[in-house]
């Protein structure tokens, strides 16, 4: 009698056991998913961070036109033109200046999203 009640309670805490292993791998996820979010931020503390005017000045000697650096998520977001003659949007970490992440946009790109807007346009 007694493992046919253990058996019973096996059987109820089943559903309640799937639902608990899902609940903590959703939670899992989610966290795992925050952590990788919050990668793409710059945490250089402010102090050592160096003027944007240096890094402007050390990208336009490399053949870049700059037409703006902010700050954005705690790095310094570049956009301009680079020694090609292509759009430019390029992330820089505020203390090092170390590139973290470049964006190209040449002209053939440029045209398939006009193209891609044109076409979504209403007639």
């Amino acid at each position: 009698m007694k493992s046919l009640k253990n058996s019973m309670r096996k059987f109820a805490m089943q559903p309640f056991a799937r639902l608990l292993a899902i609940l903590v791998a959703a939670l899992g996820i989610t966290l795992s998913t925050d952590r990788v979010l919050a990668d793409d931020d710059c945490n250089d503390p402010i102090a050592q961070w160096q003027p944007r005017e240096l890094l402007k000045q050390q990208l336009e000697a490399r053949g870049w036109t700059v037409y703006r650096i902010r700050v954005d998520d705690g790095c310094y977001k570049v956009r301009g033109v680079d020694e090609q003659g292509r759009q430019v949007e390029a992330t820089y970490s505020p203390a090092a200046f170390e590139l973290r992440e470049l964006e190209l946009e040449d002209a053939e790109h440029e045209r398939r999203e006009r193209e891609h807007r044109e076409e979504r346009r209403p007639h």
